[in-house]
């Protein structure tokens, strides 16, 4: 009996013929992609027209919290906002300049949409720390030196400023470091106070840039010295007065050696 051919045998180690690849076999393939292409962009395209074109959502109303002095409608007002425009389009970085540019009494403001129709201003005012006297009215001085507002009547618990400088060292440092710098001074001074201190300062009085002292409540005073240090300063002070309730003059002006005196 014969054995196999040379091809049976070849035929027997590749395995069975394997079938020929149909052209149409990726038809399917293609135009399921291009389906999925084409519905992409349909998509996109609508989604598109919901956000810029459609009436649904459009900026409607704007409202504004976190006021103290300023109200509501006046920080919505110098907002500007578009109303009616579609909501994605509105500048909100713009809306934020627009209102710290017009409304000095502004330290800091985030505008946030409100989904659907809506944007919020989330504003924080300025401070007082000091008050510098205008002929009969005030400006307003913040925690950064930032005159920020003149109003007619001084705030409760906002110290005056007194620039008073003496004959000799006061005019020295009137030349040396400039008016706004002792201002600078008289708020970082005013910035340090403990919080029951500060309720009692009536007046920050800067003689010159080593000189400046407070007036409180009751006819007391405190030599304060400097600006510098501050944060000693005020500690050693608050442990001074625990010590010497009755003492009307104290002076922390060396904060390692501080004195009281007077009852």
């Amino acid at each position: 009996m014969a054995g196999p051919t040379t091809a049976e045998r070849q035929q027997k180690k590749s395995g069975p013929p394997r079938p020929q690849r149909s052209r149409r076999a990726g038809l399917p393939r293609s135009r399921a992609l291009i389906l999925g292409l084409v519905l992409a962009a349909l998509l996109a395209a609508g989604g598109g027209w919901v956000l810029y074109g459609s009436p649904w959502l459009r900026l409607e109303s704007v409202q504004a919290s976190g006021t103290r002095m300023l109200t509501p409608q006046a920080v919505v007002e110098a907002a500007e906002a578009p109303l009616g425009a579609p909501l994605i389009s509105v500048d909100t970085d713009a809306l934020e300049s627009r209102l710290r540019s017009k409304l000095p009494r502004i330290a800091s403001v985030e505008a946030v949409r409100s989904w659907p129709h809506g944007i919020g201003l989330k504003v924080t005012e300025r401070k007082p720390v000091l008050l510098i006297e205008k002929g009969e009215k005030f400006v307003e001085v913040d925690a950064e030196g930032v005159r920020f507002a003149t109003v007619e009547h001084a705030p409760k618990g906002t110290p005056r400023l007194e620039l008073t400088p003496d004959q000799q060292s006061g005019a020295a440092s009137l030349r040396r470091f400039g008016t706004d710098r002792l201002l600078r001074e008289a708020v970082r001074v005013a910035g340090d106070l403990p919080e029951a201190v500060a309720r009692d300062t009536r007046s920050v009085k800067v003689r010159s840039y080593d000189s400046i002292s407070l007036e409180l409540s009751h006819g007391r005073t405190v030599v304060w010295g400097s600006g510098e240090k501050g944060r000693t300063k005020a500690t050693t002070l608050t442990a001074l007065m625990k010590a010497a309730p009755e003492a009307r003059h104290f002076d922390v002006s060396v904060p390692t050696a501080p004195a009281s005196s007077g009852s």
